[in-house]
């Protein structure tokens, strides 16, 4: 896809897993980049890879959007140096494994302020330009896990039901104004959320895991085309679609207790 330098995409949560692969994707295409995520280091590694390699610009922000003020702060800075964002894709987030009663308080404020408030504040931040411009992407990464509510994720699998509700709230907004909003709503990804989560072998028990680049290209196509819910993987769409029509709640929760409880007891 050959794509104008004029445009530019800002990638949250972009050193590594989903969000590193989705942007390269947008670099290949010749679109520039604004890279945001805490360690600098590895953000400055990319852009020494890119720039030759692709011929954009990237410009890069350490910045940790788990704390409220600093997401205002990004917004600013695009504007200080003039960013025009064509395409804005909420990657940052994280994920915390356990039961509510043996969880931090804290953990879930932090994890819940960067899932939640912070894709939220961005894209009401960039979308009223979009908007004004006629053109714009948005891209908000979700889970499979928004589809069901699942025991040991309790607090995580529910924020990223609002990022699908608000994601597919906003996509009906938007209908002819020339801007778009996507959710991509991947399984378990060999990423560095199953280590943040403190998963361990109950992820591996699961056996489903996707690579990184495979739901980048999924939600990257599916953004482009200004699709409203990509759920990659042939076994996790038939999760999605069992969990949309079976009219249970109980009995939805009763399947993930399961699962959940299977993939425990091989820890």
């Amino acid at each position: 896809m050959a794509t104008s330098h004029d445009h530019t995409a800002l990638v949250t949560g972009a050193s590594s897993g989903i969000g590193y692969e989705l942007a390269k994707l947008f670099a290949q295409d010749g679109i520039n980049l604004v890279l945001v995520a805490r360690r600098k280091e590895l953000l400055e590694k990319i852009k020494a890879d890119f720039e030759p390699r692709y011929g954009i610009r990237v410009e890069c922000i350490d910045l940790d959007l788990s704390i409220s003020s600093k997401v205002q702060e990004l917004y600013q800075l695009c504007q200080a140096h003039k960013l025009k964002i064509d395409y804005l894709v909420n990657n940052a987030g994280y994920g915390a494994y356990g039961a509510v009663t043996q969880a931090d308080p804290a953990v879930y404020e932090n994890m819940l302020t960067l899932n939640i408030v912070t894709l939220t504040t961005l894209t009401t931040l960039f979308v009223k330009e979009m908007v004004q411009r006629r053109f714009g992407r948005i891209l908000n990464i979700g889970s499979l896990a928004a589809f069901q509510s699942l025991p040991n994720l309790a607090a995580y699998g529910a924020s990223k039901t609002y990022v699908m509700h608000f994601t597919e709230g906003l996509h009906a907004e938007l209908k002819g104004t020339g801007v778009t909003a996507t959710v991509l709503n991947p399984g378990l990804t060999e990423t560095g959320f199953v280590e943040r989560a403190d998963m361990g072998r109950s992820a591996q028990a699961q056996r489903t895991m996707l690579q990184a680049d495979a739901v980048a290209r999924a939600g990257y196509r599916g953004m482009m085309r200004g699709k409203l819910n990509i759920v990659p993987g042939w076994q996790n769409r038939i999760l999605a679609f069992t969990a949309g029509v079976t009219p249970s709640r109980k009995l939805l929760l009763a399947v993930s207790s399961f699962v959940m409880r299977e993939a425990g007891k091989r820890r």
